[in-house]
């Protein structure tokens, strides 16, 4: 009589430590460890730059009915302690406004010789932190000279826009939609393209994925929350670059490292390019580190190019927007590189229906 077999129990057998080598294998350590480092370079590049801002070298003008009078109190306020101005003189009010406008400085002092108070021309939709900053220096150094000082905001931020943030949250939530787009359209099929054709799919479909979110994130700033009064189609051509530009660096990185570049992309749009965006605290205010690498990240160009079309009538996003371009066809690049590159080292086709170590198990004819 045969007897019944008893099955051999399932999992490891070599106690604790071996449960643990097969709960946690080397890779999934690893990449926490990453999770890690990424946490802690959140909280240090977040409370690095703003903990304690400090203004250094704003932009200011200064206009007086004589040249010698502008020039001296220009000379003035630039030699405060720490730098916190950086001055220069115009001919009159017209050409202080219009510096302002075309965001050659942040702000303008119009002394009046004849009296003892002066005009501070500030510009709040640039940020409100920045025109009170301006307000707080130029106050304090007309009252140590017994004059005061009467603000007069000529660009001030719309009255459902709290303290001039709404344009940052929007590139901030573009800059979101555009790397978790982009994660989603990579993890579906595996991290790395396979061949050319699906990543020109890949990117086509971020595409069409970026001229929805941009338009949508528009009209929800604008008409419906009234938040933004800027110009709907620079703003909807503005967020669609955004998404983009954020996607297809999401992708290149995925092209290059796989999984761990969805870290990688987090680390360059969240971790740095979020606190150097200027948004709470505009660039003046921010420490050099986050001050020199914000205009060069997507959030900071993004919001920079979104408070010019909303309260500047787009003067000066020329340069933040070629700064999105660029990413964008950088992105773009480097996945179709990553893709020809894999494609070349033998990768399987679209649609084989086997992938990685699936592909090498398969059993031959």
């Amino acid at each position: 009589m045969t007897q019944p077999t008893t099955a051999a129990p399932a999992g490891p057998s070599g106690g604790f430590l071996a449960e643990i080598k097969d709960a946690v294998s080397t890779r999934a350590f690893l990449l926490v460890l990453g999770v890690l480092a990424l946490q802690l370079a959140f909280i240090t590049s977040y409370i690095g730059a703003f903990h304690h801002p400090e203004p250094s070298r704003i932009p200011l003008a200064v206009a007086a009915p004589a040249e010698e009078v502008a020039t001296r109190v220009a000379r003035s306020l630039g030699a405060l302690p720490g730098d916190p101005l950086d001055t220069r003189t115009v001919p009159d009010e017209a050409a202080a406004r219009a510096r302002i406008e075309d965001r050659s400085v942040d702000g303008a002092l119009v002394v009046d010789p004849a009296g003892k108070t002066d005009r501070l021309l500030v510009a709040s939709g640039a940020g409100a932190s920045l025109s009170q900053a301006l307000e707080g220096i130029v106050g304090r150094a007309g009252a140590a000279q017994g004059r005061g000082v009467r603000v007069v905001d000529v660009a001030p931020a719309a009255a459902g826009d709290a303290r001039g943030l709404s344009s940052f949250y929007l590139v901030v939530g573009w800059c979101v939609g555009g790397y978790l787009c982009a994660a989603i359209l990579a993890i579906s099929a595996g991290a790395r393209p396979a061949n050319s054709a699906r990543a020109v799919i890949r990117l086509g479909s971020l595409l069409l994925y970026a001229i929805a979110a941009g338009l949508l994130g528009t009209v929800v700033a604008g008409p419906v929350l009234g938040a933004l009064p800027g110009n709907v189609m620079a703003l909807w051509g503005l967020g669609t670059l955004v998404v983009f530009a954020v996607g297809a660096i999401t992708l290149a990185f995925q092209g290059v490292a796989g999984v761990v570049g969805i870290g990688l992309a987090i680390l360059l749009v969240v971790v740095f390019g979020n606190p150097s965006a200027g948004g709470a605290y505009p660039y003046p205010l921010l420490p050099p580190f986050w001050r020199a690498i914000g205009p060069a990240l997507p959030p900071g160009a993004g919001t920079y190019a979104a408070r010019s079309i909303t309260y500047f009538r787009g003067n000066d996003a020329g340069p933040a927007m070629l700064v999105l371009s660029a990413w964008a066809v950088l992105g773009s690049a480097v996945t179709m590189v990553c893709a020809v590159f894999h494609q070349g080292r033998g990768g399987p086709a679209v649609g084989s229906g086997a992938t990685g170590p699936a592909a090498a198990r398969a059993p031959g004819p």
